[in-house]
């Protein structure tokens, strides 16, 4: 057995689904309305994960311009079969569910093939007959759960009309359905019960894919409700996939969120943990039926420290960043001989929201933001900015979304250089005073922690001067006033004129 540490992947990264080709694992998360889409890992050990490209990266796979907050892309299904790779998901914002494929889960992925078959969270399943299975939350015949349809193996396109399969084991909101095959018996995985405090994972077999289903006599096979915050800090477990390592092994991952020390609050958004899974009477079972932030199991690999932080100078495009909608091109130019990012805004602010095409024409352009997942509750988010003429309004962001996230930035009036901060909770904003800034530049910082972040400058004389802080149960999303599936992302931001970035670093504190 070896020790690791959950999160396997920290930030939020929720909704996992994985797959194996020979000894090499790959896993897919949620992406909502960050572009670009279904962001693809890579292990050999199960613990270790990078992030090597995503699914989703051009406006033809992923139509974003009028995705709401927590809109977007939800869970997909990443599966392994025959050589090729398969990648489903919703775009709740566009067209619904899609299938991409691709021969390297890198990339480049194809263009999708939509589905007509509705609802979220889709799967697929490669039966030993040929046989391809879709199933997701769609109604059929008048009811409301887990229904399922066949597609054609060679264009993918609906073959059979949608039945109903499965309403559940009786949890609320019956989804994130996943079917497997082990000993001739087709197993049903599914997520009950919401995906916040109740949350829980629900199993069910068959002798055939379309059923009828018989419950696990253990269900839930994992679930952390009723557990208290105080005696546990890893709520809200569910929304899992399964999988067999290549030495026959068993493992569970699944989303959970990291609550702040003792509350049932989180700002992390829900993480990918990982947990070993045992077979019992033709039954899994997660060990303890819990996830711990410290486990062991008998990993593909042994594992290694992993390396905290980030840090970007600019000469190499990073993977990690993410943008709100579909990006503006020409807005975010690099050069790698200055080591320099310069943001140009397009005068949208943070506070604008992607509206649904019911509710505006024109999808109002996106904001010029990109940020990083945080992935700790206490770092330090940093960059040497400099607003390069009097119209430059551009600085740091600690952002949930339009209407949750704290800033710290300059401005220009009249030749002089000024520092200032905003925090936004509930769409309501409070603004600290201007404070002049000697020179055109100053290093700008926000500081995490599990209360408040804290928003400085760094001064004339190189001390760090705290402007504002803002309370972090402002960006957990148990306070948002509509439900959010999404985490804090710490970034930069230029809402109008020429906004330019020295190194951009978050590291622990």
């Amino acid at each position: 057995m070896l020790p690791y540490e959950n999160p396997i992947i920290k930030g939020y990264n929720p909704d996992p689904s994985i797959c194996r080709a020979g000894e090499d694992y790959y896993l897919v998360t949620s992406s909502f309305e960050y572009f670009p889409g279904v962001p693809v890992y890579h292990s050999r050990n199960l613990a270790n994960w990078t992030l090597i490209g995503h699914c989703l990266t051009r406006k033809e796979q992923l139509e974003l311009d009028v995705a709401r907050p927590s809109g977007g892309i939800y869970a997909p299904t990443l599966r392994y079969h025959n050589g090729t790779f398969y990648m489903t998901t919703t775009n709740v914002s566009h067209k619904g569910n899609l299938i991409v494929t691709a021969d390297n889960p890198a990339g480049p992925w194809s263009d999708p093939v939509w589905i007509e078959q509705g609802g979220i969270d889709p799967d697929l399943f490669f039966d030993d007959d040929g046989t391809v299975y879709f199933t997701s939350t769609a109604p059929a015949g008048g009811r409301h759960g887990i229904s399922i349809c066949t597609l054609d193996p060679e264009t993918l396109r609906q073959k059979t009309e949608t039945v109903f399969l499965t309403e559940g084991g009786g949890g609320r909101f019956a989804e994130a359905p996943h079917l497997f095959k082990k000993d001739g018996m087709v197993y049903l995985m599914l997520a009950e019960g919401g995906t916040e405090y109740g949350h829980m994972v629900t199993f069910f077999r068959s002798a055939a894919a379309a059923g009828p289903y018989e419950p696990c006599p253990h269900n839930p096979v994992l679930t952390h409700r009723g557990r208290a915050a105080q005696h546990n800090p890893i709520q809200c477990a569910g929304h899992a996939d399964l999988l067999e390592d290549h030495n026959g092994n068993w493992w569970m991952v699944a989303l959970g969120v990291r609550t702040l020390p003792g509350v049932m609050l989180h700002n992390l958004g829900r993480e990918t943990f990982l947990a070993p899974v045992t077979w019992e009477d033709g039954w899994p079972a997660v060990r303890d039926g819990m996830l711990k932030l410290s486990m062991s199991g008998p990993l593909p690999g042994a594992p290694w420290a992993r390396e905290k932080g980030f840090s970007d100078d600019f000469t190499s495009d990073k993977p990690d960043y993410l943008y709100v909608r579909n990006p503006e091109p020409g807005r975010y130019v690099r050069d790698a001989q200055s080591k320099t990012l310069t943001l140009r805004g397009n005068g949208v602010s943070l506070r604008e929201k992607g509206l649904s095409a019911r509710e505006k024409e024109a999808a109002v352009p996106p904001p010029v933001f990109l940020g990083v997942r945080q992935t700790e509750f206490e770092l330090t988010a940093k960059a040497e900015v400099t607003a390069s003429s009097d119209i430059a309004k551009g600085g740091l962001a600690a952002w949930y979304g339009p209407d949750y996230h704290y800033v710290i930035y300059l401005t220009r009036y009249g030749g002089v250089t000024y520092a200032r901060t905003a925090c936004r909770v509930h769409g309501m904003e409070v603004k600290s005073d201007r404070v002049p800034i000697y020179g055109d530049s100053a290093t700008l910082c926000i500081i995490t922690g599990k209360d408040y972040y804290s928003l400085c400058y760094t001064d004339g004389a190189g001390s760090t001067v705290e402007l504002a802080r803002g309370a972090t149960a402002g960006l957990c999303t148990e306070g948002t006033a509509t439900m959010t599936f999404t985490g804090t992302l710490l970034g930069m931001f230029a809402e109008r004129g020429e906004v330019v970035f020295g190194e951009f670093t978050v590291k622990p504190l």
